[in-house]
């Protein structure tokens, strides 16, 4: 059977397969059970993938929702638990040097949570894939969907542990959850999630709404729709003003309403925080002024016009993350409820912004996005984001927090433009990723690490540097750039923030 398997192995299995190692080879005995379980979870969705891109398999093309791209159900199982198992290694140094305390879960518990995620991830793939058909892979609904369900799980656990009449002691599952989270913290996590289940709310509003004011059948369509938006602005402002600050003051004891400590938060420095506003303003409104007149003017293919806003995301970010991380939180944060914002509104045609915006975005897709969802700066937000988010807390390799900036600004970018302009010899026959690319982007993610390094170090950060650690996580996350046909934005930087942890 191994032999099989091994003869099954294609470049993304194998490059895969290489992080698993790698993550595996870095585990203590004190984490063995853990390590078991990836390792058999690996195997696994190895067989499962295998299985479903056989084309004798009549179930093939059930697994392949995206075209062009495989299932992708072995990066899309193994990313998020890879990720997890790197980050208990982490934490295990940190309790050698008593930074942090570990704390079991009962077994029971622990059964209850894995049947919840389960039942709950399952459905939640077979939405995904109905809803939006053609939008993702499995491989990548699997990582969508396990994200989603542990977020919302964590906010379930949060909420339960903030109501007294819930259980006998809220303060006993506190300390059993392990939860300390910042005010920043707190407001990302509403907001977003708020966001999240508004559509369903909204769905339900304008149900009730149409049911009351008898205007599904009028004939007025013009006037219909002003009116369905004004209801859907005020829905949303019920949800943003009232019900999600409810919750940030029933979980969190703020001293004052969420938002007047957003702008207590900003003002606190004025100085640092404007002035990096500004800045923040003046790079975003020349660059998409820039890119979005070359989209419509010029020849410039869209993959290499979409590099350039990860350089822009460079731009932004490297700074911030550097001397104001707390601000770079919440400007994160401020982002994705942006977007999910215009996202909503571009789906659901609500005047007067949602034609404009599907017009605008339309001029950045690939053919990854579709008409139904535009996926790309969620991806690429995301991508930059959450290896700053997972480093909160202990954190001993500096250039964690920077996986997704160096990955996807810099290393995804020159793999992109140099092997566009320069590559001759290619990974595969049927692909576009060339050698030479990705040894540019191997390099460059190289040279930013060895520039970045000086720099945190004259911020006062005291660390110790592994560099065979660092050049084999450069090097895997380069080679999954090259061969891999899912959505590298979300994939590749959690690899390599998982491999910078180790």
């Amino acid at each position: 059977m191994a032999v099989s398997l091994l003869q099954q192995l294609n470049g993304e299995r194998a490059v895969v397969l290489l992080y698993i190692i790698r993550i595996l080879s870095s585990t203590p005995l004190s984490l063995l059970s853990e390590a078991c379980s990836l390792s058999l979870l690996s195997l696994f969705a190895l067989c499962v993938e295998i299985s479903a891109d056989d084309d004798s398999n009549p179930l093939a093309n059930y697994f392949r929702t995206r075209p062009g791209a495989s299932s992708g159900i072995l990066l899309g199982a193994v990313t998020l638990p890879g990720v997890m198992v790197s980050r208990l290694i982490q934490s295990l140094r940190a309790f050698s040097l008593q930074e942090v305390g570990i704390e079991g879960w009962p077994v029971a518990l622990m059964a209850l949570w894995v049947l919840c995620h389960g039942f709950t991830a399952v459905n939640l793939i077979q939405r995904i894939i109905r809803t939006f058909p053609a939008c993702a892979s499995i491989g990548e609904s699997l990582l969508v969907t396990a994200g989603l369900v542990i977020y919302f799980g964590d906010m379930l656990a949060y909420t339960a542990a903030s109501i007294p009449s819930f259980l006998a002691s809220s303060k006993a599952l506190l300390v059993l959850y392990g939860i300390k989270r910042s005010e920043i913290g707190t407001i990302i996590q509403g907001v977003i999630i708020g966001l999240l289940i508004f559509p369903i709310f909204y769905k339900y509003v304008i149900q009730l709404w149409e049911s009351f004011a008898s205007l599904s059948s009028s004939g007025d369509l013009g006037n219909y729709e002003m009116r369905r938006s004004l209801v859907f602005y005020a829905s949303l402002m019920f949800m943003l003003a009232m019900v999600v600050p409810s919750w940030m003051q029933l979980v969190h004891s703020f001293q004052m309403h969420p938002l007047l400590w957003i702008f207590h938060f900003v003002f606190s420095e004025p100085f640092k925080s404007l002035t990096l506003c500004a800045y923040w303003l003046v790079v975003i409104y020349f660059s998409v002024r820039k890119f979005y007149n070359i989209s419509k003017n010029s020849k410039t293919e869209r993959i290499l016009l979409r590099k350039y806003y990860h350089l822009m995301a460079v731009s932004i970010f490297v700074p911030a993350l550097i001397f104001q991380p707390r601000f770079l939180d919440l400007a994160f944060g401020a982002a994705l409820a942006v977007f999910l914002l215009l996202e909503i509104i571009r789906i659901w045609k609500i005047w007067p912004l949602g034609h404009l915006v599907h017009q605008f975005m339309n001029a950045f897709t690939d053919h990854r996005d579709s008409d139904l969802l535009i996926v790309s700066h969620f991806s690429l937000l995301l991508g930059c984001a959450l290896p700053i988010w997972l480093s909160s807390g202990f954190t001993d390799r500096p250039l964690a927090p920077f996986a997704g900036i160096l990955s996807l600004g810099i290393g995804d970018t020159m793999a992109s433009m140099v092997g566009h302009k320069y590559g001759v010899l290619r990974w595969s026959k049927t692909g576009k990723k060339t050698i030479e690319g990705t040894a540019a982007g191997i390099t460059s993610v190289l040279a930013a690490c060895f520039i970045l390094l000086p720099l945190l170090a004259a911020t006062g950060y005291i660390f110790t540097l592994h560099w065979f650690s660092l050049i084999v996580a450069v090097t895997i996350s380069g080679l999954l750039e090259a061969y891999t046909a899912q959505l590298d934005n979300a994939f590749i930087p959690l690899v390599f923030y998982s491999l910078l942890c180790l």
